[in-house]
């Protein structure tokens, strides 16, 4: 069976790690890496993105161990478009994450129109951090947690009343 999942995956986190985990099971993937063009097009709040081959190298990294113990192949192709890899026939299932269900839905679409059979779109479930709230990049750019989930201590609080009167 061959998965696709795309995303920007800046900085990887275990919420991304469940993700390949979860498509490694299934069976061999390939990682639609947003484009340098792309990736700030698809953030929800205004950041920074490290290029596209920083980007690929680290998710290289993160893919290869998942990979052998899975017994799986893997591929990072760049993707253009938000709809990207997902629309071409070879693939049989889509991994996504709840807030990109829709554009599983859209990618279906297309498949449609193109006379391809739709994809099984397999949604895994938010990471949470400690603090309850989802474990994202954005909230680890932002220094409110690492990319476990812990919380970050932050330092303005740290400061002690030393009046003795």
């Amino acid at each position: 069976m061959d998965v696709a999942l795309g995303g920007t995956f800046d900085p990887v986190h275990d919420g991304h790690r469940r993700l390949f985990e979860r498509a490694f099971e299934l069976g061999d993937v390939t990682v639609g890496l947003t484009s340098d063009d792309l990736a700030p097009k698809t953030r929800h709040v205004e950041r920074r993105v490290r290029s596209f081959d920083e980007r690929k190298a680290r998710l290289e990294d993160e893919l290869e161990p998942l990979a052998a113990e899975q017994d799986r192949e893997f591929e990072i192709r760049r993707l253009d478009e938000p709809t990207g890899i997902a629309t071409e026939p070879q693939f049989d299932y889509l991994v996504v994450s709840p807030e990109t269900r829709d554009g599983g839905k859209r990618i279906n679409e297309i498949r449609r129109e193109r006379g391809y059979d739709p994809l099984d779109v397999v949604v895994v479930p938010h990471m949470l951090a400690d603090d309850g709230d989802i474990i994202s990049s954005t909230r680890i750019v932002h220094g409110e947690i690492d990319e476990h989930g812990t919380v970050l201590e932050d330092e303005s609080d740290d400061t002690e009343d030393t009046d003795d009167a």
